[in-house]
């Protein structure tokens, strides 16, 4: 096996939240499902999100335009779906309630959480762009906390363990 195979097998234990990336760039809004996202830093309140250059999105990112991340609810694996590549463009917006943000993000209404980032760094590293954002506006969903996590090669709702 080589080093990278081993990577993903490690990794496929390392569970994750999902997100959808999401922004507008000269009128058009783009979307995407991660897991690769982590909070960086309070002070500024910032987050790093890792984006594949091959994504639709990327480009966009590139050109520095500014962007979202939406905690997904358990409910949401349509959302999930759509933004994972199923469907491309403005149809993934067809599926969940969108709007936008008070800086003019697209936000997903009921996610757990939605995060609206002004873009402030782009590192490029191997087959992906590293995206610094600093946090603008933070919107707080009032439903119970049960975000729908990636682990071992699927999707999964979390269970207490107390």
């Amino acid at each position: 096996m080589c080093i990278q195979d081993d990577l993903k097998q490690g990794l496929r234990r390392l569970a994750k939240a999902v997100v959808v990336i999401t922004c507008e760039f000269e009128e058009t809004r783009y979307a995407m499902a991660a897991t690769a996202i982590s909070e960086l830093s309070m002070d500024p309140p910032s987050l790093l999100a890792c984006i594949n250059k091959s994504a639709s999105i990327a480009r966009v990112i590139k050109a520095g335009a500014n962007f979202a991340i939406n905690i997904l609810h358990a409910s949401h694996d349509d959302i999930c779906g759509a933004c994972s590549g199923k469907v491309k463009g403005e149809a993934r917006f067809a599926v969940g309630d969108w709007q936008f943000g008070q800086f003019g993000m697209p936000i997903l209404a009921d996610a757990q959480a939605s995060f609206e980032c002004r873009q402030v760094e782009l590192h490029e590293y191997g087959t992906h762009y590293l995206l610094i954002g600093e946090v603008v506006a933070v919107h707080i969903s009032d439903q119970p906390v049960e975000p729908l996590v990636y682990a071992d090669g699927g999707f999964n709702r979390l269970e207490s363990i107390s």
